[in-house]
């Protein structure tokens, strides 16, 4: 039977102490709350209760070898789920956390298997989100909680798109507005003997180098089985339509690829979208395309905070196929690259 779920408007900057408490007491009921972060919203349930996790896997219909990211209110909650901090993870979180880094490391006895896909390795971060952390402190339990979308699908950067995706499935949807950042965290492995950037997000390799000196990025791109980290599946983040992936560096003529192949589309009779950089759009505008702003190619964080928002966009406008170029590396531009092929249903070269 469907689920109702309770809508708790907040105030995403100063969240109302008795507007979050029923979503805290939902959380240690074993209840499934969707809930803002700075990245995009998490679907939640209390981390120790494995029947609660179960839910979350059930209601994204996400497969049990791909691993959940535990939430922490802070550095101190550290020890709740980690078996071993190393003077390195303190660093780190005295650095970024609050913030869009998660870290691997040993995992103590009591977080379930089914948390972590059956590794000895947990990943754990602390948002950096007045509504996800007023949560957390509220609940007071650790919070497991991946992207709050069905498996695989865009990730949500609002509380309309967990709706969309979700509806009838989890117990409350906590709004707190549009996230800040739109991509998900950098997922920084440090049970190795380097420390190793295994998914990029919303801290850049370089913040990184800049407080570890050296750090190595690993292109996960599995197919299937336990995964080392989530949202490294080759096939993720993806919008309902064909979504093509100019991998080209050069900008002209990924522009020239793209107009040419969106050409010949619009003569087969497909309506086509387009995740486009302001720059860019004099190139199609003579085109009959329906189009999704990624702002400027001066400031790759807003095309990371409009991407997401774009594809369903474009989905709901039920267009057939989607066009995007590469954005290069500089800033979130890796994060940006991750995502896109992995959303990609053909990379163009």
């Amino acid at each position: 039977m469907p689920l109702t779920v309770q809508v708790i408007q907040v105030d995403p900057i100063h969240p109302d102490p008795e507007c979050i408490r029923p979503a805290a007491r939902a959380l240690q009921q074993g209840k499934l709350v969707a809930f803002p972060t700075e990245t995009v919203y998490g679907l939640g349930a209390d981390a120790l209760n494995r029947s609660a996790v179960a839910r979350i896997f059930e209601a994204k219909g996400r497969p049990s070898y791909d691993p959940l990211i535990v939430h922490l209110a802070g550095a101190a909650w550290l020890e709740r789920a980690a078996a071993v901090v190393p003077p390195l993870a303190l660093r780190l979180a005295e650095s970024f956390w609050p913030g869009p880094l998660t870290l691997i490391l040993a995992k103590r006895p009591e977080i379930p298997d089914l948390v972590t896909s059956g590794l000895d390795t947990v990943a754990v971060r602390v948002p950096d989100h007045p509504v996800a952390l007023a949560l957390l402190e509220a609940a007071d339990v650790l919070v497991a909680a991946p992207s709050a979308n069905r498996f695989g699908r865009t990730s949500p950067t609002r509380a309309s798109h967990v709706l969309a995706d979700l509806e009838g499935r989890i117990d409350v949807l906590v709004d707190g507005g549009e996230t800040r950042i739109g991509i998900e965290s950098t997922v920084l492995d440090l049970s190795g003997t380097r420390p190793t950037i295994l998914r990029p997000g919303g801290v850049t390799r370089e913040q990184l180098m800049e407080v570890l000196g050296d750090v190595a990025v690993r292109a996960v791109h599995s197919a299937g089985g336990p995964q080392s980290s989530p949202g490294t599946l080759r096939k993720h983040y993806s919008p309902r339509a064909v979504l093509y992936y100019f991998t080209e560096p050069e900008r002209e003529k990924a522009l020239a690829g793209m107009r040419q192949l969106i050409e010949e589309a619009v003569q087969s009779g497909k309506r086509v979208g387009l995740l486009i950089l302001e720059e860019d759009r004099p190139v199609f505008d003579d085109l009959p395309v329906v189009t999704a702003s990624l702002g400027s190619a001066r400031n790759l964080w807003q095309a990371a905070r409009r991407l997401y928002a774009g594809m369903r966009s474009l989905d709901e406008q039920q267009v057939d196929v989607i066009f995007v170029r590469d954005l290069g590396t500089d800033g979130p531009g890796l994060a940006l690259r991750d995502r896109l092929q992995r959303a990609a249903s053909k990379l163009i070269p």
